[in-house]
């Protein structure tokens, strides 16, 4: 079976814990003070701890199926937030939040220079004055983007309630005119080899590059981490965390 990454929200939370995630996105939303936006949500795994600490929390997501998950998440919480069906490129929630931002390289999943800058155009209309655009992506190698085509990398392996343990592997190649990875993902579980497969593709964004992307759509970056701990952005760091701010 092929389908989007995105349309089982059970293996994708089973694949991805929140929990590094969760405490800065927290952090951030405390150090802004206000209400906050989350694009691309997926299954709230981080609206929810921002929800708890007494702000407003927001997210956008363009999956129906994982927004669902979003929602149950909240109300099972007793929290207060919502979520929205929509295209992080263009939307209009008609308010503005003290922060919005996009965690787990959900940015890169916008290939073309033309959807970032409208996505960071998006960004600037929803922004209170003085608010926070935030995000990690991470830090490009050169070596594991040009991995061979052809060849099958086991990713990790999860437990699932209904398939058992699940081995998740991934195969693509990595188109460097586009700078974008595209990859297929192949999950199977004993007796079921490749149960179900679903294509991947995200962009690489260079540290160099990066400001300069930014800086086109109205923003400047006033701290860069090399990990979701706050430690100083290095040639070796494995994410690219920005804290930007509108210029």
């Amino acid at each position: 079976m092929s389908d989007s990454f995105y349309s089982d929200p059970l293996l994708y939370d089973l694949m991805f814990h929140s929990g590094p995630h969760s405490r800065f996105y927290a952090e951030e939303a405390a150090r802004a003070g206000g209400p906050a936006l989350e694009l691309a949500c997926g299954t709230g795994q981080i609206l929810v701890p921002i929800a708890e600490a007494g702000f407003r929390a927001v997210g956008l997501d363009l999956s129906p199926a994982m927004l669902q998950v979003a929602r149950e998440r909240l109300r099972e919480a007793g929290v207060p937030g919502e979520v929205a069906e929509g295209d992080m490129r263009h939307f209009d929630l008609g308010e503005r939040f003290a922060l919005v931002f996009i965690a787990r390289n959900s940015l890169l999943h916008l290939h073309g220079t033309d959807d970032l800058l409208a996505c960071f155009r998006s960004v600037r209309r929803h922004l209170q004055p003085g608010g926070a655009f935030v995000f990690d992506v991470f830090n490009p190698s050169v070596q594991l983007l040009s991995r061979p085509a052809g060849t099958r990398t086991r990713v990790m392996q999860v437990r699932h309630p209904q398939h058992g343990e699940v081995l998740v592997e991934s195969e693509g190649e990595y188109d460097a005119a586009a700078q974008v990875r595209r990859e297929t993902w192949y999950f199977s579980a004993p007796g079921q080899p490749d149960f179900w497969q679903a294509p991947l593709s995200v962009r690489a964004i260079f540290p160099r590059e990066l400001p300069l992307l930014l800086a086109a759509g109205g923003f400047r970056i006033e701290a860069r981490y090399g990990d979701l701990s706050r430690e100083p952005f290095r040639s070796e760091s494995p994410r690219q965390v920005c804290v930007c701010r509108a210029a």
